[in-house]
Formats: structure tokens, sequence, C-alpha cells
């Protein structure tokens, strides 16, 4: 199977570009930190999907290697800490940019090559944020939960013509960069935001610490991508995980709001008197 792969060059997508190879499948790997090589049994390709001209130029590439796109995955993302209200516009936009619009950019480009050769699998790495939200990470979650609606849009949209479309959606895991990992510019040490900030990314910074395996997530998605027809959510995530996104959904609000509160920011303590 021939498969392009944005995002590659660190995270869950190194992992599961590692994992394709693995398996014996070609793949040409994407990131705006690659330059044209081969290694790890990968095609390395430079690749910003926020740049239209870098998008055509890695599909120029991609083709010269492979001839056919069997399987796209969408990797590339990035994430933002800070709270909604010190989040600026611009710094929503860079995160929608490569996380959703980044999306809807490669898939642009390569959905004409699978309905001329009448098959294809694109798989889209969404999140447990897609389907929840959690404090401080406002413009990720709204990010995810924009794939999440898009791809369901498409899946309709391509099934005629032999496309499928996959959603991935992965809980912590032991992998993220922290290069794609920033802090918004109004979270200052005198925000006012920033005692629950703090209380509130340390325990995010916990949970991904002590995550899953990136590498088990990486053969999952394979798995899932050898498959004759491929599941249209994969929820790769711990069981605690599992449960928060049952909850979320059957709870009311109110108590879903509760829980997950006490959880990032531990309980309220009472004032005197």
């Amino acid at each position: 199977m021939n498969v392009w792969i944005t995002g590659a060059s660190s995270g869950l997508g190194l992992h599961t570009a590692m994992a394709f190879a693995k398996a014996g499948h070609t793949v040409i790997a994407g990131a705006r930190s690659f330059r044209e090589e081969k290694r790890d049994g990968m095609y390395c390709f430079p690749l910003d999907v926020t740049n239209d001209a870098s998008i055509r130029a890695f599909v120029e590439h991609a083709k010269q290697i492979s001839g056919s796109v069997d399987c796209l995955v969408h990797c590339a993302g990035i994430l933002m800490l800070g709270a909604c209200e010190e989040t600026t516009l611009e710094e929503y936009s860079k995160v929608m940019n490569t996380d959703f619009f980044g999306m809807v950019r490669m898939n642009q480009a390569v959905l004409p090559l699978m309905r001329a050769q009448g098959k294809g699998k694109i798989i889209m790495f969404s999140s447990i944020n897609g389907l929840l939200g959690i404090p401080f990470q406002s413009a990720y979650t709204a990010a995810k939960h924009a794939v999440e609606g898009y791809a369901e849009c498409l899946q309709m949209e391509v099934q005629d013509f032999g496309i499928q479309v996959c959603l991935v959606e992965p809980g912590d895991h032991r992998s993220g960069s922290e290069a794609y990992r920033g802090h918004t510019s109004g979270m200052k040490d005198d925000s006012v935001y920033g005692d629950l900030f703090r209380r509130g990314t340390g325990k995010i910074h916990h949970d991904e610490q002590n995550g899953s395996d990136p590498d088990r997530l990486g053969r999952r998605v394979v798995h899932a991508s050898e498959k004759k027809h491929m599941p249209f959510r994969l929820r790769v995530a711990s069981p605690d995980q599992h449960l928060a996104v049952l909850l979320h959904d059957i709870l009311p609000p109110f108590l879903n709001h509760r829980i997950l509160s006490s959880y990032y920011f531990g309980k309220k303590e009472k004032s005197d008197g």
C-alpha cells in the first residue's frame, strides 16, 4: 500500500509513519522540518500543510515515487495552551490553519487522484478533545471538533467513489513534542487565570507523560487501514478516557462540568465564614 502521511517528524505522526514502514508499506512522509531524503524506510519530503505551494510540491514528489495514493494519513498539528479570554484571534487562526484547514487543503489536493483511481483511504487524526472540552486547550479542542464534523460530511460525499474515511481519536500518549505545544501570548505570570492555568496544565502534562504507548497506536492505525472496510471511528485511549467520553454524552451538563473541573483543578476549597 502506498501511504502518504503528514506531520511525520514527531509525536504520533512519527510513530504512525514508522508503523506503516515496519509493516512493509511504501511511506511518503511529510513535515515542515524534513529535507528530501530516504531514512528509516520512508521517503521524506518537506511539507507545510498551511502552504498551497508546499502541498503541490509534496504531491508531485509523492506521485513520482508511488504513482498512486492508497492511503492519506493526516497527523500534522499544533497545540497552544491558554485561557479562552487571553487567546488572540491570530493564535486561534494559527491552530485552526494547521490542525483543520491543513487537512482540508491536503484532501482537496489528493481527492481528485483517489477519485480517478476509484479507491482510497483517508485517515484523519482527531482526538478525545474532538469529543469533549478540557480547560486551556480551546483552540485545539475547537479544531478537533471541526475535524469531527468535517469527516462525517466527507465520508457521505466520497463513499460512492470508493473512498473511505477513518477518524482516529487518541487519548493521552507518551509522544508530545514541546516544539508544537506553545503557550498563548496572554498567559503571563500575572494573568488572572494563572493559578487555574498552572493546576490545569500540570494535570494535562502529567497525563501526557503517563499516557499510552504511541507505538501501539501506530500499529492500531496500520491494522485499521489494512481492513477491507475501515472503521469510521478508531478510539485509542485508556479505560478512564473512554469512560469520560461516555459520561460526557449521558450526564447532565452541570454534572459533567463538575466532574471535569474537579479532575483538572481539584476540589474547590470552602472559604472561612
